[in-house]
């Protein structure tokens, strides 16, 4: 079996500056951990470009004023940008060849699919993908195209009948719900910490879809510090069920890693631990729905150097099928602890798993009631419409 990891040499243009969260030295990073770790060794794992994904590629899925905004702001970055398109604020400042970069970013994720869906590989890993809050017609979220929304477009316009999409960011996968919102080829799943309590807002569980679409939309919102093992117990309550009943062709996987307990942007608590439980379940989902096929793409985490790393590289060992050591490297350690004083990142744990997070026993019963809630009002709202499209 044969699989790939994403990634040009070259490195990421995407980068929104210095004093911006999304730095790109957290993908490099990653993938400097997974080349020490042994991962990307070998015939049977492939380093793949992305693929060409240009203007014409872009407004398959973004309005065309919108792309024209993106692009002459990324030839001349006004600082103050065009606030109708959500550019120039402070989460999606402009900067000079935005356009390219995020075209960059786009190809990559549709070079997963592509690799996947073509045979090529069985599992592919673009780790500077995830961009998933990128509406049709302007940026939110740091994100200015929707790269996971173009790599599951770019599966149904070339065979695929049934895309299943499973968002495990601590933020809402909105914008790939919003894109397929009516398009019942298209099955998203978004665990993530309530919009009660943080952006984008969204993602309840009256959420399902529209028109023929109604019940391919499924999102589980979970309260503040909810731990790993009320996570694992809410999506083995919801993705296994909902995609036997969608069949998919193939999964698409956002690994956003912001769910993190020390994440400085959000306030759930998983650890590390829960990574390597979640990437084993993606991973025997995909092989028992999805005929083995998986794409999977980056997303969120803002602890740069303590946490994503190891989180993605965790998340890559299973995708290749490989053992992970118990410890972090140590020549990565030296590489890593020069970024971190770079870049303002805290220093890296020496083992790659955390241990458990340890709640008290009120405040995990009450996080566990509103996960079970929410699993529980979801299923009442959505799973009836979903059991129709079988």
């Amino acid at each position: 079996m044969v699989n790939a990891l994403i990634w040009n040499d070259e490195g990421i243009r995407y980068d929104f500056g210095p004093s911006h969260p999304l730095k790109p030295v957290r993908v490099e990073l990653t993938v400097a951990l997974i080349r020490a770790s042994g991962l990307a060794d070998g015939d049977d794992v492939l380093t793949l470009p992305g693929a060409p994904f240009g203007d014409d590629e872009v407004l398959r899925l973004h309005a065309p004023d919108y792309v024209e905004a993106v692009k002459r702001l990324s030839a001349n970055p006004d600082p103050a940008g065009d606030a109708r398109f959500g550019l120039g604020l402070g989460d999606n400042p402009v900067f000079a060849g935005m356009h390219e970069a995020s075209l960059d970013v786009c190809g990559a994720s549709v070079a997963a699919a592509e690799a996947v869906w073509t045979g090529r590989v069985s599992h592919a890993f673009n780790p500077a993908g995830g961009l998933h809050h990128a509406m049709a017609d302007r940026a939110s979220g740091f994100c200015i195209y929707d790269d996971p929304a173009f790599a599951i477009e770019w599966l149904l316009r070339n065979g695929a009948q049934r895309v299943a999409y499973v968002d495990v960011d601590t933020h809402h996968g909105d914008g790939v719900q919003a894109l397929f919102y009516d398009d019942p080829r298209v099955l998203t799943v978004s665990l993530h910490e309530s919009g009660n309590y943080l952006f984008p807002g969204t993602g309840f569980t009256d959420e399902v879809g529209k028109g023929d679409a109604r019940g391919t939309s499924l999102n589980v919102p979970l309260a503040p510090t909810t731990p790993g093992e009320v996570y694992l117990e809410a999506f083995d309550a919801v993705v296994p069920s909902a995609l036997d009943a969608f069949r998919p062709d193939v999964l698409v996987t956002q690994l956003g890693c912001d769910t993190h307990v020390t994440d400085p942007l959000a306030h759930l608590a998983l650890t590390t631990d829960d990574y390597a439980a979640l990437a084993g379940r993606l991973h025997r989902l995909a092989h028992a729905h999805a005929q083995g096929r998986w794409v999977a793409v980056g997303g969120g985490g803002y602890q740069i150097t303590s946490v994503v790393p190891r989180a993605w590289t965790i998340y890559f060992a299973e995708l290749v099928g490989r053992e992970l050591p118990l410890e972090v490297p140590w020549e990565w350690l030296h590489q890593v602890a020069d970024a971190a004083r770079g870049a303002g990142g805290d220093p890296c744990p020496t083992a790659f798993l955390d241990g458990p997070v340890t709640l008290s026993p009120e405040r995990l019963a009450a996080v566990a009631s509103e996960a079970r809630a929410s699993v529980e009002s979801l299923k009442t709202a959505a799973f009836d419409l979903l059991a129709r499209h079988t």
